[in-house]
C-alpha cells in the first residue's frame, strides 16, 4: 500500500533562488551558485506538506509508514523537481529551454520562484536590489511556459485530428493523446468549457482556438503559484504587493528560501528547535553557536520572522497542494476499531487525494484488486457503511471492504 505521488515542479529564471528553495523543501544537497545554469540535470527530492494529524482528536499516537509526525503535525511526502533555469526565448529552445520543458511534463503544479527584490537580470546575473522588475519577470517566464504548451499542443493536434474519424469518443481520444503531459479528461473538459468551445467540432477549430485551448489547458492542468523570494531585502515588500495586484493573493506567497534552509540545517545540527512553518525557533544551547551563526539567526528573526510571521516556505508548499491542487487528506486503515494496518501501526498512511474522490477510487489507489472487488467502505469514526460513490471528506479514516480472495 503506497500513497499516490504528487509532483511539484520548481521553475523560474536562473539565480532567483530555485535551488535554494528546492534544498529548503527537501534538505537535498544541490549545487547553489549565483550564475546561470547551475542546475542542468533536474534535481528530484521529497518535500512534506504539513497538516494537523487526526491522531490528536483521537487521543492516540500514530506510526506513519511514510513521512513523519511531530507535535501533532503530520508531514506528508510529495515529490519535488527543480529544473534548469529559464531565460527569455526558452520556449523556442534558447538556453536549456527544451530540456527544461520536457522535465516538467509530469508536474501537477508549478512553483514559480521570482526574485521579489529585483536583484537578478533577465539573463540570470546578480544586479543591485531594485534594479529589475519582478512583475515583468513573472509575466515573461509564465508566458514562456504558455508558449511551450502551445507548441506541444500544436505538435500533437494533427495526429489527433487524423485519428478523430476512427473514434466514437473524441474527448477520450484527446485526453489519451495528451496523457504524456499528465493531463486527464477532466482537465480537457474544463479547458474547453473555459474557452467556450463546447459546441464547436474539433476539426472546425481554428489555429486561434487551438492556441486559446492550449493556454487554458496549461492553467488548468499545470497551475502556477509564485514564490516571491528574498523577502529579507528591502525592495521586496512593495514588489510583493504589486505581484498580488497582478496575479492575486492566492497565487503569491512571500518566502525566504535561504532563511528556511538555514533554520532546517541548524535544527538538523541540534543547534535550534524548529518545526517547519512555525513563526519562531528555540536555541538549544547558545554556547554552541559561533558568532556568525548568532548573527545569522538574529537576522532571520528580525528581517524574516518578526516581519513576515514565517519564512513562507511551508505555507507555499501547503498552498500549492491543498489550495491550488485542491487535495484532501484521507487515512486508509485495515482495522477500523483500532485505526491500524495489519502490523498494528496506527494511522500508517496519509493519502493526498483530489477533493471529490470516491470510496471505490480510493480502493483502486490502494490496490487494483481492492478496487475491482470493492464491496463497501467503513467510516472508522462512526462505523457507518459507505457506498462506492461516497465522496471522501478531508481527514476521513476509512476501511475498504472487498470480496475475499480465494
Amino acid at each position: 500500500m503506497s500513497p499516490p505521488e504528487k509532483l511539484i515542479g520548481i521553475i523560474g529564471k536562473t539565480n532567483v533562488g530555485k535551488s535554494t528553495l528546492f534544498a529548503a523543501l527537501t534538505l537535498a544537497s544541490v549545487p547553489i551558485a549565483n550564475h546561470p545554469f547551475t542546475t542542468i540535470k533536474p534535481n528530484i527530492g521529497i518535500g512534506y506538506v504539513k497538516k494537523k494529524c487526526v491522531h490528536v482528536e483521537l487521543g492516540t499516537r500514530c506510526n506513519p509508514r511514510t513521512g513523519y509526525c511531530i507535535k501533532g503535525y503530520r508531514f506528508i511526502p510529495v515529490k519535488i523537481i527543480d529544473v534548469a533555469g529559464l531565460i527569455p526565448g526558452a520556449s523556442k529552445g534558447r538556453g536549456l529551454g527544451n530540456k527544461f520543458m520536457d522535465d516538467l511534463r509530469q508536474a501537477d503544479v508549478l512553483i514559480h520562484v521570482v526574485d521579489a527584490a529585483g536583484s537578478t537580470s533577465p539573463e540570470g546575473n546578480p544586479v543591485a536590489p531594485g534594479t529589475y522588475d519582478p512583475v515583468e519577470e513573472a509575466i515573461l517566464i509564465q508566458k514562456e511556459v504558455d508558449e511551450w504548451f502551445v507548441s506541444v499542443i500544436n505538435r500533437v493536434w494533427e495526429r489527433f485530428i487524423k485519428k478523430l474519424y476512427t473514434t466514437k469518443n473524441p474527448l477520450d481520444l484527446l485526453a489519451q493523446t495528451l496523457s504524456g503531459l499528465s493531463i486527464k479528461k477532466n482537465h480537457v473538459v474544463e479547458a474547453i468549457r473555459k474557452c467556450g468551445l463546447e459546441d464547436k467540432k474539433f476539426n472546425a477549430w481554428s489555429s486561434e482556438d487551438i492556441r486559446k485551448f492550449a493556454i487554458q489547458l496549461r492553467h488548468v492542468a499545470k497551475p502556477i503559484i509564485i514564490a516571491a523570494n528574498k523577502i529579507d531585502l528591502s525592495p521586496a515588500e512593495h514588489n510583493i504587493d504589486r505581484l498580488i495586484d497582478v496575479f492575486g493573493k492566492e497565487k503569491v506567497v512571500p518566502v525566504s528560501a535561504l532563511a528556511e534552509l538555514a533554520l532546517k540545517k541548524a535544527a538538523l545540527s541540534n543547534l535550534i528547535e524548529y518545526i517547519p512553518g512555525e513563526p519562531s525557533f528555540k536555541i538549544s544551547d547558545y554556547t554552541k553557536l559561533t558568532a556568525s551563526q548568532k548573527r545569522g539567526l538574529k537576522y532571520i528573526e528580525n528581517k524574516v520572522l518578526a516581519k513576515w510571521g514565517t519564512t513562507g516556505v511551508q505555507e507555499l508548499l501547503n498552498r500549492a497542494v491543498f489550495n491550488i491542487l485542491n487535495l484532501i487528506v484521507v487515512y486508509p486503515v485495515e482495522d477500523h476499531h483500532r485505526y491500524t494496518d495489519h502490523h498494528g501501526n496506527v494511522l500508517p498512511d496519509a493519502y493526498l487525494v483530489p477533493k471529490g474522490t470516491t470510496a471505490r477510487e480510493l480502493a483502486y489507489m490502494i490496490h487494483t484488486d481492492l478496487g475491482r472487488t470493492f464491496l463497501y467502505a467503513i467510516n472508522a469514526r462512526t462505523g457507518e457503511r459507505l457506498g462506492e460513490n461516497y465522496e471522501l471528506q478531508d481527514n476521513d479514516i476509512v476501511k475498504i471492504v472487498a470480496v475475499a480472495a480465494h
